[in-house]
């Protein structure tokens, strides 16, 4: 599904971010990607949604080398990509129910066709008292709930997450990565973004390590695809 190969990255004429990266994620995988602050954690992960792409190597993504491909070809590589950011962006005159369902609108679907669905959700993450509230009035941790509920609601075949559970309580961040665990269940590949290392030891995944702009991989015990 997702492969690296050579990869490097740097901004302008600055030294590389990322250097000389060769790995990849296979269908249905989970993944924790960690490492210090400053040392391309958020930068790996613009590269696998396709807001930056190399300056060195090959990405290749659903089969298809983003590297070359046109920008025409983009979008619909994205729209099978679920992202948790770690400012939200959520969209701030939208009510949590519609902040939630726009993935959903903007694939096309009717409301009658993904109502039941959203709501579902929104309880499960424990926002089905708030769905009509907006952004300004939740709490930070409110807002990453949202933020996790828009980046799953419409299945993606991969789940990008920097740092999810940042500003929420130990429990709710549990709560949050069950939730990812699930959804990989049923074939999505995951990675988490996370300086929680507690968390890490609670769940069987893969553990990618980037040091210094270097990827160093350990797999799950459980897990036959690798990172």
């Amino acid at each position: 599904m997702v492969r690296f190969d050579n990869v490097s990255l740097h901004y302008g004429d600055g030294e590389d971010i990322l250097r000389d990266l060769s790995f990849q994620l296979n269908p249905g995988s989970l993944h924790f990607l960690t490492g210090p602050s400053g040392a391309g954690k958020t930068t790996l992960l613009k590269l696998l949604y396709l807001a930056h792409k190399p300056t060195a190597g090959h990405l290749h993504l659903f089969d298809q080398d983003v590297t070359t491909a046109p920008r025409r070809a983009l979008p619909a590589l994205r729209r099978r990509i679920g992202v948790v950011f770690q400012d939200f962006r959520l969209i701030a005159h939208l009510s949590v129910l519609d902040n939630v369902s726009l993935p959903l609108r903007i694939a096309g679907y009717r409301p009658e066709e993904y109502s039941d669905d959203v709501h579902e959700l929104l309880h499960w993450v424990g926002l089905g008292k708030r769905l009509h509230a907006e952004p300004a009035s939740l709490s930070g941790g409110e807002k990453q709930r949202v933020a996790i509920a828009r980046a799953v609601v419409a299945k993606p075949d991969l789940l990008l997450a920097d740092e999810p559970t940042g500003n929420v309580d130990p429990e709710a961040g549990l709560r949050l990565m069950r939730l990812f665990v699930e959804l990989n269940k049923f074939g999505t590949t995951v990675v988490v973004a996370t300086h929680d290392s507690n968390l890490i030891e609670r769940f069987n995944a893969n553990v990618m390590t980037l040091r210094d702009g270097y990827l160093l991989v350990s797999e799950g015990a459980k897990r036959t695809a690798t990172a």
